[in-house]
């Protein structure tokens, strides 16, 4: 007997299967059967679903002879199951790489519930991957099996069949059947969560749900739609048989009001002729299973309900239509509006900057306003250190507030509070560009800092490809840059490509990077500590994982590494910590494996860590592919390994200034499997590494002396002479990107 069996219902879609049975077959967990029903299709998926049958014998090919819907297919499918727990996947739809292993080892640990709901996210036709808004339930705390009455709050997620995998036994002896027509998904789950005795849930991405931009059943006016009333009347039926869920009956009618609601409101569902009736439909519904006494949950409109309820149907109609009438009105009142906030904040504006600069003044900002982090943070502090009288403020939007240390003052972008400052300020300090409307005053000085060292392309050098520069204008970037005075340089290879790649006018300072002076100059006791709150003893190896975004896939995420498979190939006392770029910090691929393998306890999740310098002084190595984070590494004279697995592909597309495949800082793999060797053998800290490690620091660690944000902030805010790096380290060469 298989652990799972899959139960796939088709009809139309020719254009989705393959995929959809590719993503079951090519799991890593491979104890199942794939029954795949051929409701009738007229297109080519009864070739397809012949085809994979032929393939691989785990695949149980159905063929229908008339068309039931899909209800009958699921059915139909269900019947002929031999598994220990039974799964529905819509046949455009597709589960993620370790989705059932993932699953089976939550049954495991579990002692076999009689359901498990697992996360999933939608696909769009345009590219975007956005997962479920309701993502934080599944990793909300409270005990690993409970009963829907310990958590109601599943009743309100998006009921449907596809993200939950049954125990056959339990789904069996429940009698559990899908209804013809629409809104059959509805009557299942409510159903059998109402009567299971033991839940759990997995905190993952397992399915892919692909949102159409066309052909969308649901989505189609017609009187199909007319099905929700006998769903519901199957569910009100399926109370009444049974007392003991006679608490839900208060639920199930609040959730067929504010359904009927959405049926109405939206113009894609009943057609305008049958309008009327399914009103009239609706409103016996609403008079005959209201329960006595009963009070509407909050968030149904109460006049919406009431004239559904109790009123004709032209008299709805009038409130829709009013409705519409007022939202109309409500957009062109927030146009307006905010055309006259325009006006009014370019009088302020005006207002501000007839006043004169603030000598004592200091603006600081640090990777789109996302905290107090990276080079302007270490600038920061040690003005408060040397130079206390300068006034710092920094701009930090509002999601990132609650993370501020204490004793930060801010303001939040685009506010009254923030126009002044940044109006007023004499030192403006960023690692990204300011905004279009950031005005550069006469006597101000902006400091731009960089994010690191750079490998791949920037500024003007980023024309040669139109996929790294998606989303923004060169042009007006390099606008932005002419606002600054000085670029801080940290070493003769980052001045040459930032006087190349922003021919703007301004000074390059040799100071070094600021964020690397922790680095270079080792608080004693800081490892230790950082270390102690990531859980990691002392005897135990950290790696630190940290990949960089990819400008040619949609998001920036490309999978970089099965690192399951990485983490098994490791010696015992290793412990891998992932950091994923920031930028892909809410991305949904965070909630497929990286978060799977955490609750497991074979990996660190990192990337909500503040301070990326502290994950740095805290590990034993680097593992990185392209990001810049490996010449800030390198100032700590540890072992660094490139995983180069896209080398080719990330060239292509983003460019880079020199091939770091054959200069790199250390060895160099091209898949998990030899990672895991390097790491197994030891090989990763051998005197090869050494050798190139050596080479790479003399290149790239010229000008970081420990004291970069002390001669910042010593020369220009404080008008003191402080040497500065002139000639590059021994070994340097001249120009690096004459001999890319």
């Amino acid at each position: 007997m298989p652990r799972f069996s899959i139960v796939v219902p088709v009809h139309n879609v020719q254009g989705y299967l393959r995929a959809c049975l590719e993503s079951v077959l090519d799991q890593s967990y491979g104890d199942f059967e794939l029954i795949v029903v051929n409701d009738c299709s007229p297109d080519g998926s009864p070739a397809i679903i012949d085809e994979f049958a032929a393939r691989d014998e785990r695949v149980v090919a159905v063929h229908l002879p008339v068309n039931g819907g899909i209800g009958p297919a699921r059915n139909h499918g269900a019947k002929l199951a031999r598994g220990e727990y039974l799964l529905f996947l819509d046949s455009d739809d597709s589960y993620t790489p370790g989705t059932l292993r993932a699953i089976s080892e939550r049954i495991e640990a579990t002692s076999r519930p009689d359901i498990v709901l697992f996360d999933y996210a939608r696909t769009h036709w345009q590219g975007s991957v956005k997962r479920n808004r309701d993502a934080a339930v599944f990793g909300a705390p409270g005990p690993d099996v409970f009963t829907v009455a310990e958590r109601p709050d599943l009743l309100d997620l998006f009921t449907v069949v596809w993200n939950k995998a049954y125990r056959l036994d339990f789904y069996r002896e429940g009698g559990f059947t899908f209804p013809t027509g629409f809104y059959e998904d509805a009557v299942i789950v409510y159903e059998t969560l109402w009567t299971a005795r033991t839940i759990t849930l997995v905190d993952r991405v397992c399915v892919y749900y692909r949102q159409r931009r066309q052909g969308n059943a649901m989505r189609t006016p017609s009187r199909e739609h007319f099905e929700v009333f006998a769903q519901y009347e199957r569910l009100f039926r399926f109370i009444e048989e049974r007392p003991d869920l006679e608490r839900w009956r208060g639920f199930l009618y609040d959730h067929m009001a504010d359904h009927y609601l959405f049926i109405l409101r939206r113009q894609d569902r009943v057609p305008p002729s049958a309008r009327p009736e399914f009103h009239r439909r609706a409103a016996r519904d609403l008079r005959a299973y209201r329960p006595r006494g009963h009070r509407l949950a909050a968030r149904i409109p109460r006049r919406s309900f009431t004239l559904l309820a109790r009123a004709p149907y032209v008299l709805y109609a009038l409130h829709r239509a009013a409705a519409v009438k007022r939202a109309g009105l409500r957009r062109r009142y927030r146009v307006w509006r905010r055309r006259l906030r325009r006006v009014l904040l370019a009088l302020h504006r005006r207002l501000v900057l007839r006043r004169a600069l603030d000598p004592n003044l200091a603006v600081y900002s640090a990777f789109a306003h996302r905290g107090v982090l990276g080079d302007p943070a270490a600038i920061h502090r040690k003005a408060q250190e040397i130079a206390p009288h300068i006034r710092g403020v920094w701009v930090v939007g509002k999601e990132y507030v609650d993370a501020l240390p204490p004793g930060i003052e801010h303001v939040l972008p685009g506010s009254r509070a923030y126009r002044k400052v940044t109006a007023r300020a004499k030192y403006l300090v960023n690692n990204v560009n300011w905004a279009n409307d950031l005005v550069k005053r006469e006597g101000a000085v902006h400091i731009h800092t960089h994010q690191g060292t750079p490998l791949k392309s920037m500024g003007a050098d980023l024309l040669k490809y139109p996929g790294a520069r998606r989303g923004f204008s060169v042009p007006k970037m390099l606008w932005r840059a002419d606002r600054w005075d000085y670029s801080l340089v940290a070493n003769p290879h980052s001045e040459l490509v930032w006087d190349r790649a922003y021919p703007c006018d301004f000074v390059s300072l040799r100071t070094g990077s600021p964020r690397n002076d922790c680095l270079v100059r080792l608080e004693p006791g800081r490892r230790e500590s950082v270390r102690e709150g990531l859980g990691v003893p002392d005897d135990r190896t950290l790696i630190l994982y940290a990949p960089t975004n990819r400008d040619h896939r949609q998001g920036g995420y490309a999978p970089t590494c099965d690192l399951e498979r990485l983490v098994a190939g490791l010696p015992g006392d290793h412990v891998l910590a992932v950091r994923l770029h920031p930028s892909l910090a809410r991305h949904h691929e965070r909630g497929l494996e990286l978060r799977d393998l955490v609750r497991r306890g074979l990996l660190l999740d990192v990337t909500d860590e503040p301070s990326v310098e502290d994950l740095m002084l805290a590990s034993d190595t680097l593992v990185t592919d392209y990001s810049s984070l490996m010449f800030d590494y390198a100032h700590l004279d540890r072992p660094i390994v490139l995983h180069a697995y896209d080398w080719d592909t990330y060239l292509a597309g983003r460019g880079t200034y020199f091939d770091v495949t054959k200069r790199p800082p250390g060895h160099v793999a091209r898949d998990e499997d030899e990672l895991a060797r390097l790491f197994a053998s030891g090989a990763w800290r051998d005197e090869e590494s050494a050798r190139l490690r050596a080479a790479f620091r003399a290149r790239f660690c010229g000008y970081d002396d420990g004291r970069a944000a002390e001669r910042v902030v010593r020369l220009l805010m404080l008008g003191e002479d402080m040497a500065v790096p002139t000639v590059p380290a021994p070994g340097v060469p001249r120009d690096l990107l004459a001999r890319s």
